[in-house]
């Protein structure tokens, strides 16, 4: 007469009482009626599920605005870091119109003290239609600004590995050339170093805020899953699983759930930027966005940004497994 289901389920539960774990007995072997192989083992939580689903959508939304919040903050390092090597490698002396001097001779005469100064690489005097052509972006063309007394401005550019003595030419340029300050944009410099400072601050704000809403969206998904299967777990504790080997099922689960999230939205976000990288000449080649040209360098994320992307799609896919194992575990523990 044949088993019944229930007669089936019974036998082996008893089965596995006695002879768990099975590796420890070298004389174990299958029930016969059970006809068991490889193929037909099933994991404790279910790869397919609508929450499991919607868990994937989580995570890849999560390491896509992570994954945009690494490479905004990698640019703007990028950028810092470009315009501060540019600062660093000229200053600019200001020439004023004083009444009763030539300005002309006034710029000859501090350009002459620039070039005498040790460590100076080249000066560069600006016409007074350059000088002019500086200030449009701001007060327009025309004629009207032929009429105003506009500085001249004279590019100094410094050796990088000996600079000038900054002291010493300010107070040169002071005796004989009335009119004339030297600026070594140092406060520029500061501004840009804040503003690097700022948006790094901004940015692991932002990541702690996303792991931290990962760490709960997981936590509440792995007690879910040990709801759901519930009575799964409870017969592995009778016939006498370890915590960890439980704990270990829903961590593998979690991995591979946070490993594929996390590829969709990391993926997602580089080929964003990407397409950024790629239409980026068309776009500030437009009118009135030389500026932003120059500030963000043609929105190019860099083999840096691209591999720290690659980096965070790993890191939070070992966040969601520790979480769920935490989580079995500390689960696993109260109900014991």
């Amino acid at each position: 007469m044949s088993m019944s289901k229930t007669d089936r389920l019974t036998a082996f539960a008893t089965w596995l009482a006695r002879h768990w774990p099975p590796w420890r007995r070298p004389e174990w072997q299958w029930p016969q009626w059970l006809a068991w192989d490889g193929s037909r083992e099933t994991a404790i939580v279910p790869k397919h599920s609508i929450s499991g689903r919607a868990l994937v959508s989580v995570i890849a939304i999560m390491t896509f605005l992570a994954s945009l919040t690494v490479g905004a903050v990698t640019m703007v390092i990028a950028a810092a870091s470009e315009w501060q090597s540019d600062v660093s490698r000229e200053v600019t002396i200001q020439v004023r119109l004083i009444a009763g001097r030539d300005l002309d001779a006034s710029v000859r005469r501090a350009a002459e003290i620039a070039r005498a100064a040790p460590g100076v690489a080249e000066v560069r005097p600006y016409t007074k239609e350059e000088s002019t052509r500086l200030l449009e972006p701001w007060l327009g063309s025309g004629a009207a600004l032929e009429s105003l007394p506009v500085p001249r401005l004279i590019v100094v550019q410094v050796m990088p590995n000996r600079p000038p003595d900054f002291a010493a030419l300010r107070a040169a340029l002071a005796a004989e050339v009335p009119g004339a300050t030297l600026d070594d944009h140092r406060s520029f410099a500061r501004r840009l170093r804040t503003m690097a400072d700022t948006a790094v601050a901004i940015g692991v704000a932002i990541l702690a805020l996303v792991l931290a809403a990962t760490v709960l969206s997981v936590s509440f998904a792995t007690r879910g899953a040990m709801a759901t299967n519930r009575a799964t777990v409870e017969v592995l504790n009778l016939i006498g699983a370890t915590d960890g080997y439980i704990a270990g099922q829903f961590q593998r689960h979690f991995l591979l759930l946070g490993l594929k999230g996390g590829a969709i939205g990391g993926g997602a976000a580089m080929a964003l930027f990407a397409l950024l990288s790629l239409l980026g000449g068309s776009v500030f080649g437009r009118a009135g966005n030389e500026d932003m040209a120059a500030m963000f360098g043609g929105l190019s994320l860099g083999l840096g940004g691209y591999l720290a992307v690659l980096v965070q799609i790993f890191v939070i896919a070992a966040v969601t497994a520790f979480t769920s194992r935490q989580v079995v575990q500390s689960t696993l523990r109260t109900v014991g």
